[in-house]
């Protein structure tokens, strides 16, 4: 099967922060407990890892310098969604992490960017937007604002998807639905993440998605980037390998046990700069 899909990874442009100063220290999803001590000196070789498996795979990493007091600034993903070269920023819910979209609008001012909007609504950046050839996929529910998704069309002028998230585990779309070919509009997610409507939405959209159990969506198995061949995800997520390959995919399995102690794994800390 995967000579006849005849799979190849196409060169990406990511942005990613240093967990120098990842720390859990509150709680404002279901994975946090600051009860449990943090490896920084892992956590930073588990992220080093990933950044140079990008870079190895023929990909660019770009960083964004981690700020003291802000030790979410790992989870890259939330700051911003880049579409087209244009870029939405980021508004967080909760007040521990506003701070972070001024520090990625920073970076891209600072790196050339003339096309930034900053929101008018919550929204988590590629945490709750999912971005594909035809359509912006955008969760909804515990974190962005339904209004979001109308100002992220407006701005991109593609056509965006609401989705509704039902579990609080998967509080942002990028923990419970992956994009594994945004040309062909591949992917893969788990389905009890999700109410009904936007499952029978998603089941329309996508007939021949793959569907992850509940074992690999709470391993945060979805919470994975894909090149097109390449698929990186949490190495826990083990029952995602065996559908992957048969699709002509080949899986990465990852070890972010730290970041996953702050609710996020190889797509939280990967934002996509798409040109």
């Amino acid at each position: 099967m995967p000579g006849l899909l005849g799979r190849r990874a196409t060169p990406r442009r990511y942005l990613m922060c240093s967990p120098a100063h990842f720390k859990v220290t509150y709680s404002i999803n279901p994975w946090m407990d600051p009860a449990k001590p943090v490896d920084v000196p892992l956590a930073v070789a588990q992220w080093e890892d990933l950044r140079d498996r990008y870079r190895s795979l023929g990909h660019t990493v770009e960083e964004l310098t981690p700020r003291a007091g802000l030790p979410d600034m790992v989870y890259a993903a939330n700051g911003a969604t880049v579409v087209d070269g244009r870029v939405l920023g980021a508004r967080f819910a909760y007040a521990e992490r506003e701070a972070e979209a001024e520090a990625h609008l920073d970076w891209f001012r600072a790196h050339g960017y003339d096309e930034i909007h900053e929101p008018l609504h919550i929204n988590e950046g590629e945490g709750d937007f999912a971005v594909t050839a035809s359509y912006v996929l955008a969760g909804r529910g515990f974190r962005a604002s339904p209004l979001s998704h109308g100002e992220a069309q407006e701005f991109f002028g593609r056509p965006v998807i609401g989705l509704d998230l039902v579990d609080p585990r998967y509080y942002h779309l990028d923990t419970a639905l992956a994009v594994l070919d945004d040309a062909g509009d591949e992917v893969m997610y788990y389905p009890g993440a999700f109410s009904p409507g936007s499952r029978s939405v998603l089941e329309r959209l996508f007939p021949d998605a793959l569907i992850a159990t509940e074992a690999d969506a709470a391993s945060l198995g979805l919470n994975a980037v894909s090149d097109g061949l390449n698929v990186l995800l949490p190495h826990a997520a083990w029952g995602l390998f065996d559908p992957l390959r048969e699709r002509g995919f080949t899986p990465v399995g990852m070890d972010l046990s730290e970041l996953l102690k702050g609710g996020g794994s190889v797509k939280c800390c990967t934002q996509e700069l798409r040109p």
